[in-house]
């Protein structure tokens, strides 16, 4: 499915990626230039745990669904990389082998640099090593703030902060509802029972109290976001 060009929407999700969009033009040129594309249907794996770093990644498009394997054997998700974002760096750096499997969630477009064309990136740029240590530190952040919420917020509010998350990656303006937005990442409740570290009962129920109050709709083919404002109120308060 390895296709060498990146479509024009893929190519926007990249360069306006958050972290990526702050870099030097002559980094972002340097980055591009030895970067490579590939394709992946729903489901494919893309890395998998205990292989050895080959490839600094990005997503273009979809998202690519991080997870690991408990004892037992069961896929419990972690997070879902969205298009703009970076991974696969922290293997590269510390020699490692990569600690988690990776899966395309979607048909997904992955940019990759080889480990090679990273470190001689790093070598020609000394702006580099500081903009992978501020990408590190906001890892670190996000990284407190979930152990934070997870021990501190009752599963009402994270479940309300995820769907705000998702919302901001993901939504879609609705056609037929103003002011609607179509979260366009097709979760299943299970899936998004562990991003939250929830039984799928509880967070079925919580959601179903959300649409009662007019903040959400749940449809067959995923969830929409009525009011962003309410649910702003229940992450905030909730607690």
């Amino acid at each position: 499915m390895d296709d060498p060009i990146l479509t024009i929407e893929e190519r926007e999700a990249i360069n306006s990626g958050r972290w990526f969009s702050t870099l030097s033009p002559s980094l972002r040129h340097d980055i591009l230039r030895c970067a490579y594309v590939k394709r992946f249907k729903d489901g494919t794996l893309i890395c998998a745990r205990g292989e050895p770093p080959e490839e600094w990644i990005a997503c273009a498009r979809g998202a690519v669904r991080v997870s690991s394997t408990s004892i037992s054997g069961k896929q419990i998700t972690l997070t879902y990389v969205e298009p703009g974002i970076w991974f696969g760096d922290v293997a590269i750096f510390d020699g490692d082998r990569r600690t988690h499997d990776a899966y395309a969630h979607g048909d997904t477009t992955i940019l990759c640099v080889s480990k090679a064309d990273f470190k001689k990136i790093l070598a020609a740029h000394v702006e580099f090593y500081e903009a992978m240590l501020r990408l590190h530190a906001r890892r670190i952040r996000q990284l407190y703030g979930l152990v934070e919420d997870l021990n501190t917020l009752p599963l009402r509010a994270r479940l309300a902060k995820q769907l705000l998350h998702l919302v901001r990656s993901y939504g879609v303006p609705s056609l037929s509802h103003g002011g609607e937005m179509r979260i366009g990442l097709q979760l299943a409740q299970e899936e998004l029972a562990q991003l939250l570290g929830a039984s799928r009962q509880r967070v079925n129920q919580e959601l179903k109290t959300m649409e009662r109050e007019d903040a959400i709709r749940i449809e067959p083919g995923g969830l929409v976001v009525r009011d962003r404002e309410a649910l702003m109120r229940i992450a905030e308060t909730d607690n």
